[in-house]
């Protein structure tokens, strides 16, 4: 089992970056394929990205794709996802989510894992 974290929300302006991270508990973090999704207000929970559990393996959505970049550190027990050039359709509560087997699906029901998410705000 594995409890998920999720920090570094907030309200930026379009065209900023901002970095979010993604703290696991337990000592098998790197067991763990990871992904972001988020959710607007009256959407579906829609996929973001996902790493594999070595990190050699990436997949990203459409709408994100050259933006926003996923990364992992195995000691620090921790995901990220870097957000560049921030769109106000950014807007959303971002969700870190983990499983123990990869996929590069964007279905969120094959993530076991989730963590409470964090708001992202993007002002225009």
């Amino acid at each position: 089992q594995v409890q998920l974290v999720e920090s570094g929300g907030g309200l930026v302006q379009a065209g900023d970056s901002l970095r979010l991270s993604c703290a696991a508990s337990g000592r098998t973090f790197s067991s763990y394929a990871m992904a972001w999704f988020r959710q607007a207000p009256g959407k579906d929970h829609e996929f973001v990205a996902t790493i594999s559990q070595t990190g050699g393996r990436t997949n990203y959505g459409d709408p994100v794709k050259g933006r926003f970049t996923i990364s992992r550190d195995n000691v620090k027990n921790t995901v990220y996802l870097q957000m560049n050039s921030l769109k106000p359709e950014d807007t959303a509560v971002y969700y870190c989510a983990a499983d123990s087997r990869y996929s590069s699906s964007s279905d969120p029901t094959r993530y076991r894992y989730w963590g409470q998410g964090t708001q992202v705000t993007v002002s225009s």
